[in-house]
């Protein structure tokens, strides 16, 4: 079986795979095209986000048996035509889920205490305590949109803060040891804190907007790394200014490249977001340790072996 690698990726994959007899080549610079007049010639592809696997594409690759994706989201691939074509899909949110639940606890955490604020006036000889007071995760209800992989190792994560668990999801009776499973109208009224944990399609393009946020309760926290078009930001900066979402921890932006490599355009919402002291950007590095790029790997290369054995 031939296989091309798109993205760089940990080498255990190539390692461990040729180990077992495949035949892997990697190509980390060509462009869609230049793949295309290639990929006939390959039983299966091994990505990440670079190129998309579209239709167009899944039509040039004649012989693909299987398409392994080293992360969660399948939103750069077309599942629908892949799964009519025989085509195997294979992911690996497993690998990166503790990464992301600690990413949500660290932004969280120095969000509500100011504590890159505090270090920033410390750094230049500003000693503020009063107005620098933390606002505690204890006693707050953590309201969690979706219930997988990421969202169930958040709140487990939190098993020992002290607060209460609640979530939705489209799937029923998810409800375990470490949050409850509520209807989206409970959530909007009991959250203090929400954290969306969603795969970015059709109906979950703007879950957060205008109408949503004006049904939350309660003021309240709100955390991203999910995607981000998951969130209206014209309406999340609104809901900011007036004081209904108290802070913002953003890992992902609608801005991002289908990549996740850079942001595509720069407007007046973003400039707001990276000056206000209610918002906390990162790079869309939730799920980007030194241990998860290994885990991703070792999932992808543990669930290919259960698939495919060489003859």
């Amino acid at each position: 079986m031939k296989i091309l690698l798109l993205d760089k990726n940990h080498p255990l994959i190539t390692e461990q795979l040729s180990g077992k007899g495949f035949l892997l080549e990697e190509d980390f610079t060509s462009t869609y095209d230049e793949v295309l007049k290639k990929i006939a010639t390959y039983d299966g592809i091994i990505i990440r986000s670079r190129i998309p696997i579209d239709k167009n594409f899944i039509e040039h690759a004649k012989n693909l048996k299987f398409i392994a994706r080293v992360g969660a989201g399948m939103e750069n691939i077309d599942v629908e035509f892949a799964k009519s074509s025989g085509i195997k899909l294979i992911s690996s949110p497993e690998g990166n889920r503790d990464s992301v639940a600690e990413h949500v606890l660290g932004m969280l955490l120095i969000l509500m205490n100011r504590l890159f604020i505090a270090f920033t006036e410390v750094k230049n000889g500003i000693w503020k305590r009063e107005e620098n007071r933390g606002d505690e995760l204890l006693g707050k209800t953590f309201g969690i949109i979706g219930y997988g992989n990421m969202g169930k190792a958040v709140a487990k994560r939190l098993s020992g803060f002290g607060v209460k668990v609640i979530f939705y999801d489209i799937i029923p009776d998810l409800s375990d040891e470490f949050g409850t499973q509520v209807s989206l109208e409970t959530l909007q009224k009991e959250a203090d804190i929400l954290s969306l944990h969603l795969p970015i399609t059709p109906e979950t393009h703007y879950i957060i907007d205008e109408d949503f946020i004006s049904k939350m309760a309660k003021d309240f926290y709100f955390v991203n790394t999910a995607r981000g078009k998951n969130v209206k930001t014209s309406d999340l900066v609104k809901a900011i200014r007036s004081g209904k979402i108290k802070g913002a921890a953003l890992d992902v932006l609608e801005y991002e490249k289908s990549s996740f490599e850079n942001i595509e355009s720069e407007n007046e919402d973003l400039e707001y977001l990276l000056q206000s002291e209610k918002a906390i950007l990162t790079p869309h590095i939730g799920g980007w340790t030194i241990q998860s790029k290994e885990k991703l790997a070792q999932v992808i290369v543990d669930k290919f072996l259960s698939d495919f054995s060489q003859s």
